[in-house]
Order: C-alpha cells, then sequence, then structure tokens
C-alpha cells in the first residue's frame, strides 16, 4: 500500500493508528503530543500511558485510541537532535519510525499516520527529519503492505533539499507556458477536461506534445508501435521487457496492490492519469515512452499544466524515486502520484 504525505490534522484522521511523537515518559506535552491527548480524552490516554512508562528513545507502545477516530495510539519517543552526534540523532529518529511500524503490524494495522517526528521543540532539522522519516518507511514497504501517511498540521513543517527545490523552479520557469506563451497542439475537450480531473484544476489553455519520431529506434518500438492496444497489454510488455516483477512495479509507483490487480487483470481499465504517471516512473520510462504509455490511457503531458512540467523535470533528468517526486509535488501544492 502507499506512502502519502498530506496536509491534515492527524487527530482527524480515520486510520487504525496515529503516532504520537511522545517523550519518554509518556506526559501530556504540547504541539502534537497534547493535541492527541486532548482528542482522545486526557484523563483516559492518561491512564494507559502511566502503565507503560517510562520508554527509551527510539521505542514505542501502543493504547486505545478512545476518543480519537483512530482505534490506537501508538506513542514513540523521537531524539532531541544533537549536533555534536547527528549520526546517533539519526538511528533514534530512525528506530523510532520502524519499531512504530512494527507495532502497528503486530496489532494488525492496516493504515498508519505519522506526524514529523522530532522536528518540534526536539530542533531536528526539517529536511533531514523528512529524509528519516522517508527511509524508514519506505524500507518497511519494501516487506510490507500498509497504508502510510505522513501527516503535517501546515506547510511549514516541510522542507526539503533548496538545490532540489531551485532545479525545479528554474525548469518550471524556462517551460511552463503560461509564463511564456509556448503553444503546442491544442488538447482535445475530452483529454482537456480528463486532465483537469486528475490535476483539480482546468487549464486554458492545454497543449499536447507530439509524439516523437524517436520511438522507431527504441528497444520498445513492437510495444508502443500498436496505437490500439489497451493500457494493460502495454504495461505488461514493458514490465516484460524491463525484467521486473509486478511487486516491484507498484511498489515503485506507490500504488495499493488492489488497484495494481485491477489494472493488470482487467484488459479494458483505464487508470487515472495520475496512476498511469507513476507506472511510467516506477518502470523507468523515458519522456518519448511516457508519453506513449499515456496515450494508451487517453492523456498526455502539457506544458500548461505546473503538476506535468513537474513531473517531466524529474523523468527528463532520470530522477525517477516516486517519493522525491511527491515531496517535490507537495511543495508545489499539487497532487501527488500513486496512492
Amino acid at each position: 500500500m502507499p506512502f502519502t504525505i498530506i496536509r491534515q490534522d492527524i487527530t482527524r484522521m480515520n486510520v487504525d493508528a496515529i503516532v504520537n511523537a511522545a517523550n519518554t515518559e509518556l506526559k501530556m506535552g504540547g504541539g502534537v503530543c497534547g493535541a492527541i491527548f486532548k482528542a482522545a480524552g486526557v484523563a483516559k490516554l492518561r491512564a494507559a500511558c502511566d502503565e507503560l512508562s517510562p520508554i527509551k528513545t527510539g521505542e514505542a507502545v501502543i493504547t486505545p485510541g478512545f476518543d480519537l477516530p483512530a482505534k490506537f495510539v501508538i506513542h514513540t519517543a523521537g531524539p532531541v537532535y544533537k549536533k555534536q552526534n547527528p549520526r546517533e540523532s539519526e538511528q533514534l529518529l530512525y528506530s523510532a519510525y520502524r519499531e512504530s511500524l512494527h507495532v502497528a503490524i503486530e496489532n494488525e494495522c492496516e493504515s498508519i499516520a505519522f506526524p514529523l517526528i522530532s522536528s518540534g521543540i526536539y530542533g531536528y532539522p526539517k529536511d533531514e527529519a523528512l529524509q528519516v522519516a522517508t527511509s524508514a518507511i519506505r524500507a518497511f514497504l519494501n516487506d510490507h503492505d500498509m497504508e502510510v501517511y505522513l501527516a503535517l498540521f501546515d506547510k511549514s513543517a516541510f522542507i526539503i533539499s533548496r538545490k532540489l527545490i531551485g532545479d525545479v523552479e528554474s525548469y518550471i520557469d524556462e517551460h511552463y507556458v503560461v509564463a511564456h506563451g509556448l503553444r503546442r497542439r491544442e488538447l482535445l475537450d475530452v483529454e482537456q477536461q480528463a486532465m483537469a480531473e486528475d490535476t483539480g484544476r482546468l487549464s486554458a489553455p492545454s497543449f499536447k506534445y507530439e509524439a516523437a519520431s524517436t520511438f522507431m529506434d527504441d528497444p520498445f518500438k513492437d510495444l508502443i508501435g500498436n496505437l490500439d492496444e489497451p493500457f494493460s497489454d502495454m504495461l505488461l510488455r514493458l514490465i516484460d521487457a524491463k525484467g521486473m516483477t509486478d511487486v516491484e512495479v507498484y511498489k515503485r509507483a506507490n500504488l495499493d496492490r488492489r488497484l495494481f490487480s485491477k489494472i493488470r487483470n482487467t484488459k479494458n481499465y483505464m487508470p487515472s492519469k495520475r496512476t498511469a504517471i507513476a507506472l511510467a516512473v516506477s518502470l523507468g520510462l523515458s519522456l518519448d515512452e511516457t508519453d506513449a504509455l499515456l496515450e494508451r490511457a487517453g492523456y498526455a503531458l502539457s506544458r500548461a499544466v505546473k503538476f506535468d512540467v513537474i513531473v517531466e523535470y524529474f523523468i527528463v533528468n532520470g530522477r525517477y524515486d516516486i517519493f522525491e517526486i511527491n515531496e517535490v509535488l507537495f511543495a508545489y501544492d499539487q497532487p501527488l502520484l500513486g496512492g
């Protein structure tokens, strides 16, 4: 199941478990911890925590969710960031995520939501905290199926690499049609409507890339040459050609296993545009190959849509880490891939 970054109040999330960024004494604190105690019922959660405290930094324990929408609260103690020993801080923070996920599995949770642990008063640099969180969650999802959320109350809690954002911003400035008035073939009404539904906005005007002639020299020309071939058939051919397994593909695409199974086994199934792009990213397709795959599902990349331009930046530069792409999409208030 996928990993999604969302802007949401974690106390309102209807998941099996939410994670409390706790102190080792499991006492009610401020910030997210205080909000969780209040939403769960202070007296009830305090009594449950008193039976389990203290815990060590990097450990995790579980209590009922009481008045929360979530069934459980998993309490984990993240580290206070130590500038003189960042490696130790990283190991302890990684452990906090890993142990929380293991506790969730032990209690048969299918969904879990985390805050960005230790990034508040504990002083962990937000960009580094995000890297640790993503690393721990990805490692877990390689071996387990669970719906994992990183819930941020506001955008100020989210910082990614300045260099990456700078590179993407430069690419947007150069290629975004709205900013520069570049024109390409106009989309059909049905294409424009589908794109608007998928990106959450109408883009006017919208444009489509012309198909590139380089396909004829591509080793996958037999797979993309038949314009009448269903999306699922082409997808399966590409998976075989890349020598990948289904599990590798849907995990790298950040897709739910059940959704991938539906796409794979339903001959005329048409995925959403974001799902089709996620699959192209997971397969490491070039921009031309991505365009061909999207065309089978009735979509196209457009430089009049910022979401598409951001995705194009990563494909053109051969950066196929879908979690990195989603971090940038989130920073630009765009819908995420997969999920």
